[in-house]
């Protein structure tokens, strides 16, 4: 029943039943997390699981070897270890006599949550982070900043919580609809919870990527502080529909300060590599009637319409003056030369783009909407969500972030930097919104991501059956049926 599936798995006759667990040199951390999620004591004798760091495996490479008499579970880093955790964690109680040797194909395995559109509280964020461990996943693209709210606090900028946090109402059914539900909503995390947050997901080998989205869907920072806008003197509500606000940030040097200083403080708070700066769906109407953009792009000779991938490029430049590497959304890449290379892009769109952007020199996490958009329905059933196209367990399964022969990327050079899946939130206001969206399909990716490929979907569907056991236990489905509000059947494609 294991999910994601070894990459190479021998079975033996008999079982092990542990009674304790063994923790070798600086395997604590990992010993510990396996002791909290089997129950069983760290213990010096006795049938144990023993963890060991031993040298010669891979980054997140892990063996396993369990008889009668013990368990070895043995990597050359923590976060084989606590990959190889997550093994026995769906193994136990009774570990079955085996064999394995194992390691991701991708680096990056991710799944992106919009806390923007819909506020999640932060035990929820916990649970979630623990069920993407579970399945193997190493990255949480946290999506902080948006139209409809601004999740993450900042000093010196009192409003952007205390405004931009906040909206009076918002839009049901589809972008374009007429209907607004009269609720107020909002919330923010604090830098102390969000700190919580992060160490709570390193020791399950789970780093969160942050998201503050630039220089398109920012109508929340535009409320709190309109002079950041092309709009100075015009007073903006948080935005309460759904789809993109045409308004954007200015150009001027104003603008880039208030960039630095929220890009340093979330820098701050999150520890990964990687700082995600958005990037995308920017409408340049109004940077074509600003002074200040029309004079910046006189300057560069460049209509204001393509000042898009200038400003693009000056926010790599904050964070890689940060020690960060940016990542952005895909559009921003389709001008060759454009954007810096070492820019990493998240293809959304299509494959086709993520392999353009190989092509012109990125790193890309593979993402293209009619595969890893959980938001999409997984359905014809009325109660789904009011967001097409139809996107099953099966197309998930189906779909290879590596197809037409792409490469995985290097630590610098060009390649598939990993893929990841897509959980907007505008029509999943409640935690269980999101658990009904993201299960199962996120165990569909999951083995897309760390698994060789080869193994069929039949064979996927098999062990799928036993393991929605074991996350019906641990409450990460639904306990009730959930409906979605402005929710239509779509007639065509049904869930296996």
């Amino acid at each position: 029943m294991l999910i994601p599936f070894p990459a190479r798995l021998t079975r033996r006759a008999g079982s092990c039943v542990p009674t304790g667990i063994l923790a070798g040199p600086g395997t604590r951390g990992p010993a510990r997390l396996l002791a909290a999620y089997t129950g069983l004591p760290l213990v010096h004798n006795g049938p144990v699981i023993r963890l060991a760091l031993r040298p010669g495996l891979g980054p997140e490479e892990y063996t396993l070897d369990v008889t009668p008499e013990h368990a070895l579970l043995a990597a050359s880093t923590e976060a084989g270890l606590l990959a190889g955790v997550q093994t026995i964690r769906q193994l136990s109680p009774r570990l079955p006599c085996l064999t394995i040797r194992d390691a991701p194909r991708l680096p990056w395995r991710g799944v992106l949550l919009d806390v923007a559109r819909h506020f999640m509280p932060l035990e929820f964020l916990r649970e979630f982070v623990d069920l993407l461990a579970l399945h193997k996943y190493n990255v949480l693209h946290l999506h902080l900043t948006d139209d409809q709210g601004w999740r993450i606090e900042i000093d010196g900028w009192p409003r952007l919580t205390g405004i931009g946090a906040w909206r009076a109402e918002s839009m049901v059914g589809p972008a374009g609809s007429d209907v607004f539900d009269g609720v107020p909503h909002g919330g923010f995390y604090t830098r102390r919870d969000l700190r919580e947050l992060v160490a709570f997901a390193a020791g399950r080998g789970v780093r969160i990527v942050p998201e503050i989205d630039l220089p398109g869907h920012v109508r929340a920072a535009l409320a709190a502080y309109p002079s950041l806008g092309n709009r100075p003197s015009v007073t903006l509500p948080v935005w309460t529909e759904w789809g993109i606000s045409p308004d954007i940030l200015g150009v001027h040097e104003g603008v880039f300060a208030f960039c630095r200083d929220v890009l340093t403080q979330v820098a701050d708070v999150f520890p990964a590599p990687y700082l995600h700066i958005g990037g995308d769906e920017c409408p340049t109407t109004q940077w074509e009637t600003s002074p200040d953009a029309q004079a910046t792009a006189a300057r560069l000779g460049v209509p204001p319409a393509e000042l898009h991938p200038w400003f693009l490029g000056r926010l790599h430049d904050i964070v890689a003056g940060l020690g960060r590497q940016a990542v952005c959304w895909d559009e921003t890449g389709h001008s060759a030369g454009r954007l810096p290379a070492d820019l990493v892009v998240t293809a959304w769109r299509d494959a086709a783009h993520g392999a353009l952007a190989v092509a012109r020199g990125h790193r890309v996490v593979m993402a293209p909407h009619t595969a890893t958009y959980f938001d999409y329905r997984q359905s014809e059933d009325p109660g789904e969500p009011p967001r097409e196209p139809v996107t099953t367990l099966e197309d998930v399964y189906r779909f290879d972030p590596l197809a037409g022969g792409l490469p995985v990327a290097g630590e610098t050079g060009p390649g598939i930097l990993g893929t990841q899946a897509q959980l907007w939130t505008e029509h999943a206001p409640t935690p269980d919104h999101v658990r009904h969206l993201a299960f199962p399909r996120l165990c569909a990716l999951a083995e897309r991501a760390w698994s060789p490929p080869g193994r069929g979907y039949a064979d996927f569907h098999r062990r799928l059956t036993g393991h929605l056991g074991r996350l019906r236990a641990l409450g990460a489905l639904p306990k009730e049926r959930v409906r979605f509000a402005g929710a239509l059947g779509v007639p065509g494609k049904t869930m296996p």
